[in-house]
């Protein structure tokens, strides 16, 4: 009976945890005091933030202009005119498609997680384990990422069936033809996903924290949701809630692990759910 007590009162807490009041103001708190920390310490103007903003919205530049599907698919064409082998694959709708998400998958790679380490290694000169290439204290907070899945992935299911959803899931359009074509594009979704956690939830926190404190999430919010433009736009509403909320918990972890897992647990469901109300599953 007292054990019984006991872990009834040990959960309250955990739960209690997740009041937006306790969750978002013990984070913004504890980063706060860390940035005075950092300004008390600091020798003359910090320009880390400043080089790692100007880095990081050149990237988004590169990114959105050059590191689309649509941009490879132009280039194929010339390549193609010339070239028998690029020949073969802008002829094959499959080929053309697959490699144009290998493009897209690949710069993102590039530009959320090579360049920016190379920049935090060379530039920075800062390990890349503060800037949640680590475990971090990610034990103590798995709990919360599966309550965030308990709560988004219902969600899931009943966005797949909106006709807008199901018009933009999978993002490779031959994903429901076979398991391979499954698994293929989800390692390349999967690896897009581990970028762009490192970029947004730990290179940028970690960059903006010691000046901006806790609105260092604040900062990262704005150009997160923005990469969302072109989605439905309930998604894109969605990533502002998500931005928080991710980016509070990388802040308390000190990690983009659980993050990383909760987005491809996410984006893996929609895909799924999106093809079992259209297609159907690979095999089907």
């Amino acid at each position: 009976m007292v054990r019984a007590v006991t872990q009834a009162a040990s959960l309250r807490e955990r739960l209690s945890e997740l009041h937006p009041r306790r969750f978002f103001g013990d984070v913004f708190a504890a980063s706060d005091a860390r940035a005075a920390e950092a300004r008390a310490t600091r020798q003359g103007p910090d320009y880390k933030p400043a080089i790692v903003a100007v880095f990081g919205a050149t990237m988004l530049v590169v990114l959105h202009y050059f590191g689309q599907s649509r941009y490879f698919e132009a280039l194929l064409e010339g390549w193609a005119r010339t070239d028998p082998e690029w020949a073969l694959v802008n002829d094959s709708p499959r080929l053309r498609a697959l490699y144009g998400k290998a493009w897209w998958s690949g710069f993102r790679v590039l530009g959320y997680l090579v360049l920016p380490a190379l920049l935090v290694k060379f530039v920075l000169r800062e390990r890349l384990a503060e800037h949640g290439l680590g475990k971090g204290q990610v034990r103590d907070h798995l709990w919360i990422y599966g309550v965030a899945l308990l709560i988004v992935l219902p969600m899931v299911g009943v966005a797949s069936f909106e006709e807008s959803f199901q018009r933009k899931y999978p993002m490779y359009a031959f994903a429901g033809e076979s398991w391979t074509d499954f698994l293929l594009w989800e390692a390349m979704y999967a690896a897009q996903f581990f970028a762009l956690e490192f970029f947004f939830r730990g290179h940028w926190l970690r960059s903006f924290e010691p000046v901006m404190g806790g609105h260092a999430i604040t900062a990262m919010v704005i150009p997160y949701c923005m990469i969302h433009f072109g989605k439905p736009w309930p998604e894109a509403l969605g990533a502002i809630a998500a931005g928080y909320a991710l980016g509070a918990l990388a802040l308390r972890s000190r990690s983009i692990l659980p993050g990383f897992f909760i987005h491809v647990s996410v984006g893996v469901a929609m895909d799924l759910a999106a093809l079992a109300q259209t297609t159907g599953l690979p095999g089907d």
